[in-house]
């Protein structure tokens, strides 16, 4: 059987050489094999492919069969990992507390406490009556976060 920690050890030997890093790494039953690779700039094909080169050199179709997937993670996937939080600093975010409640807005920092998010609501203030933007720097620890997805606009 494939191991997870087999692959990790592959792959952190190829990561060692480039700017690319793991989001998450999955052996499904019957040695499915999901890597999601991601970069600060943004993972090319090329990167997945030499990825998949590295890691299927190192394993045994004649021992065992195996399915292996080499991917970027996809835009409506929540982030898992810290480097993809310091990623999209300045870009619109969705964060969903473990209480359930949604978040949109500008992730201003990210840090190993938590993240600080700058959102923009309207609300009315006392002085006047119409409806007025108010904005809020929120901070939130990553104990306090069930999820955060980027924000897809168009």
């Amino acid at each position: 059987m494939i191991t997870i920690d087999r692959i990790k050890k592959s792959v952190d030997a190829k990561i060692a050489e480039g700017t690319n890093f793991i989001v998450d790494i999955s052996v499904k039953p019957g040695n499915k094999i999901i890597i999601l690779l991601d970069n600060d700039n943004g993972v090319s094909i090329s990167d997945c492919v030499a990825m998949s080169r590295h890691v299927e050199a190192g394993l045994d179709r004649e021992t065992e069969d195996f399915e292996l997937n080499v991917m970027s993670p996809g835009l409506t996937e929540p982030f898992k990992t810290f480097r993809q939080y310091q990623k999209n600093i300045d870009k619109q975010v969705e964060v969903v507390t473990k209480e359930n409640k949604k978040l949109i807005g500008k992730l201003l920092s990210a840090d190993n406490e938590g993240i600080q998010l700058e959102t923009k609501t309207k609300e009315k203030t006392d002085a006047k009556k119409s409806k007025q933007l108010v904005i809020n720097n929120i901070k939130l620890t990553f104990n306090q976060i069930k999820e955060t997805k980027i924000v897809i606009s168009f």
